[in-house]
């Protein structure tokens, strides 16, 4: 991820596998992370059971607040594709019957946003 992206908060893609042996204890039995992305220290991974999302905290990071959202709870979202002078595209996800977006995340170009898309749109409709 460039220093540009990382100033402004764009999410750049994780493998996998590198999110499962960071996070592996968080999953339960038969529970794999499918996709993941790192917006500076904070994660969020889809994985076949839910969303979780992992907010480092505090200067040193020690400190960490883990949300899990089973995708039977998210009510609705929207994408927000990037243009020829705004440079990231936006995903937001509500849960349950909230006026506000739950998660609001956003993608630098280099992101199929349309991909997030289509995987979200298969686990939650």
């Amino acid at each position: 991820m460039s220093l540009f992206n990382k100033i402004l908060g764009n999410a750049s893609e994780v493998s996998s596998e590198s999110l499962t042996e960071k996070y592996g204890r968080l999953l339960i039995e038969g529970e794999s992370v499918e996709l993941g992305f790192k917006l500076l220290r904070d994660v969020f991974m889809f994985t076949n059971k839910r969303l979780i999302l992992i907010d480092i905290q505090g200067f040193t990071g020690s400190k960490a607040e883990y949300k899990s959202m089973p995708y039977k709870n998210i009510s609705r979202f929207s994408l927000e594709t990037a243009g020829t002078f705004d440079l990231d595209a936006e995903l937001k996800i509500w849960i349950s019957s909230e006026n506000t977006p739950t998660v609001s995340k956003k993608f630098n170009k280099s992101i199929d946003v349309y991909a997030v898309q289509r995987y979200l749109a298969q686990k939650v409709l």
